[in-house]
C-alpha cells in the first residue's frame, strides 16, 4: 500500500476533517483568518490527522467523533509550527514563505495562541475527559520538548540520549496522542490501547529522525527549505552527534564550532563528514529500527485494510524523500 492509497482508503473521513478545519478556523479577527489558512493550506502531509482517523477506524470506530479529534491535532500541531518557526528564525516552511516573515513574530505567536485556544474549545465539544486528559498533557510535553530543544541548541555536547528525548517529547508525542484517540474513542481493551501508544511514539521517533538526515541529504526542493537550516539554527541533530563521535579531533572541532555559532560557512565540509563518517547510514538505521518498533506494536490489533495503511505508514516515515 503507498501513500495514495492510504489517502484514498480515508478520503471521505479526510473531507469531513477538511471541512472541519475550514469552519472552526473562522474568526470576525481578518488577520487571524489570513495566517491560520495560509498555514493550513500551504502542503502539509496531514499525517497527525491521518493516523486519528486511521486507528479509529482499525479499532471498528463507526461514529464521527474522530473528525473533530483528527481536526484537534493538526490545529495543535498548526500551533506548534507557528510558535516553532518564530524560535528558529525560520524563513521557508514546506517551500513557503513562513507565516513570520510575511506578518512578522508577533501576529504568529499569537494565531499560534488562537489555535491552541481553538483545539481546547473542540476537546470540549467532544465530552470525553479522557480525552481532555491526553491532550492536555500532549500539548504540556510538547512545549517541554521545545523548552528542551531551546536548551540543547548551540551545545555541541549534546548527547544521543538528549536529543531523542526531545524528539520523544517534542515530536512523536502528539504522534503518540493521535494512535491513541481512535482507541479511546472506541472504548478498545488497554492492551490495545497501549499498542496505539507504542506505535504512534516509535512511528512519530522514526519520522522526525528521516527529517533530520534530509536536512543533510536531500535538495532543497525536496525537503521545502533550505538545506543545513538545522545546523544555522545550531540544532545538533543526530547526523551531528554521529559524525563528531566518528571523526579526527580536527574534523570534530570543526562540527562542534560550526553549532556553536550557527555557521554555514563550512557546510559543504560538514555535509561531506556526515557522508565519510556514516551518519547518514547510523541515522537511517536508528529511523528503521523504530519504524520496525511501530510495526511490531500493531501485531495484536485485528487485521484489516486500516491496519494495512497503519504499517504502510511506518514504512513511509522511513522511505520517503520529503
Amino acid at each position: 500500500m503507498e501513500i495514495d492509497d492510504i489517502y484514498a482508503l480515508i478520503q471521505s473521513d479526510m473531507d469531513a476533517v477538511n471541512d472541519t478545519i475550514r469552519q472552526r478556523l473562522y474568526s470576525e479577527v481578518v488577520l487571524i483568518n489570513q495566517i491560520s489558512h495560509h498555514i493550513i493550506n500551504s502542503g502539509g502531509k496531514r499525517l497527525r490527522p491521518i493516523l486519528v482517523l486511521l486507528s479509529a477506524r482499525a479499532m471498528g470506530y463507526q461514529g464521527d467523533r474522530h473528525i473533530v479529534l483528527a481536526a484537534i491535532i493538526e490545529f495543535i500541531h498548526t500551533a506548534t509550527l507557528l510558535h516553532d518557526d518564530v524560535v528558529d528564525s525560520s524563513e521557508l516552511r514546506r517551500g513557503q514563505e513562513t507565516a513570520n516573515a510575511l506578518w512578522g513574530n508577533e501576529a504568529s505567536v499569537l494565531v499560534g495562541d488562537f489555535l491552541y485556544s481553538r483545539s481546547f474549545e473542540m476537546m470540549v465539544d467532544v465530552g470525553n475527559m479522557r480525552v481532555m486528559e491526553i491532550l492536555a498533557s500532549t500539548t504540556n510535553t510538547i512545549a517541554e520538548g521545545e523548552v528542551l530543544q531551546l536548551l540543547n541548541c548551540h551545545d555541541s555536547n549534546t548527547t544521543e540520549e538528549r536529543y531523542l528525548t526531545v524528539i520523544r517529547y517534542k515530536t512523536a508525542k502528539l504522534f503518540e496522542a493521535a494512535s491513541q484517540l481512535g482507541a479511546i474513542i472506541t472504548h478498545s481493551n488497554p492492551s490495545l490501547e497501549e499498542a496505539m501508544v507504542r506505535y504512534g511514539m516509535h512511528l512519530g521517533t522514526a519520522f522526525q529522525l528521516v527529517d533530520d538526515l534530509l536536512d543533510y541529504s536531500a535538495p532543497d526542493e525536496n525537503i521545502g527549505k533550505n538545506a543545513g537550516d538545522d545546523l544555522a539554527e545550531g540544532k545538533p541533530t543526530l547526523p551531528l552527534i554521529y559524525a563528531m563521535r566518528h571523526s579526527t579531533p580536527e574534523q570534530g572541532a570543526l562540527i562542534r564550532h560550526a553549532i556553536e555559532e550557527g555557521r554555514l560557512e563550512d557546510i559543504d565540509q560538514i555535509r561531506q563528514l556526515i557522508e565519510t563518517t556514516d551518519a547518514i547510514a547510523y541515522t537511517a538505521k536508528s529511523a528503521r529500527e523504530e519504524a520496525d518498533k511501530a510495526k511490531a506494536a500493531l501485531e495484536g490489533v485485528p487485521d484489516s485494510p486500516y491496519k494495512e495503511a497503519l504499517l504502510a505508514l511506518a514504512e513511509f516515515s522511513v522511505n520517503r524523500t520529503y
